[in-house]
């Protein structure tokens, strides 16, 4: 199992195989009256929007970090497991990367609230249509969907900022001389 999630941080191709295989599992449960080949091609295009923000993703904190792939996918190994670097260039890194990643979820973090309140409101308009409607059990499903989503970001949110702070303050004992 190890060497699966090791290949799946290290390899777009690998992720990509898993997105178009649930994409068409998905689209297989969602759209069961379209045909097969629907289904695929619903699968590469989840793939390829996916792996395109992947991509992206990837390539911006390769670049705040200064490293290569396999650096880049060491580097956050370490960083969710709170492995402290030994390497001086990999500390440097590290506490680029660190930087980078508090960045972008203090920018992130201004919009999450209109997000989350957009979320509920769409939750709660269907909720309401389906008690109009007479239909209640996709409304409530989505309910849940949608406050299961909501807790879950928040909660990952949290974990990486307390990953991200412990190892900055990490580096920052290292960095500090011993008196």
């Amino acid at each position: 199992m190890r060497g699966l999630k090791r290949w799946l941080d290290r390899s777009l191709t690998a992720q990509a195989v898993l997105i178009v295989l649930l994409g068409v599992g998905i689209s297989a449960v969602v759209r069961r009256d379209e045909p097969p080949a629907s289904w695929v091609a619903h699968g590469v295009l989840y793939a390829a929007i996916g792996i395109a923000i992947v991509a992206a993703q990837r390539r911006r904190a390769r670049r705040a970090s200064g490293t290569d792939v396999r650096g880049l996918a060491e580097l956050n190994r370490k960083l969710r497991h709170r492995e402290v670097p030994s390497d001086p260039e990999e500390r440097e890194a590290m506490r680029r990367l660190v930087a980078d990643h508090l960045r972008r979820m203090e920018r992130a973090g201004r919009w999450l609230p209109y997000w989350l309140g957009f979320m509920g409101l769409v939750a709660v308009g269907l909720l309401v249509l389906g008690v109009v409607n007479g239909s209640w059990l996709f409304p409530l499903v989505y309910v849940a969907f949608t406050a299961g989503l909501c807790s879950w970001v928040l909660w990952m949110r949290r974990l990486s900022y307390d990953r991200c702070h412990f190892m900055r303050s990490a580096l920052e004992r290292q960095a500090a001389p011993v008196s």
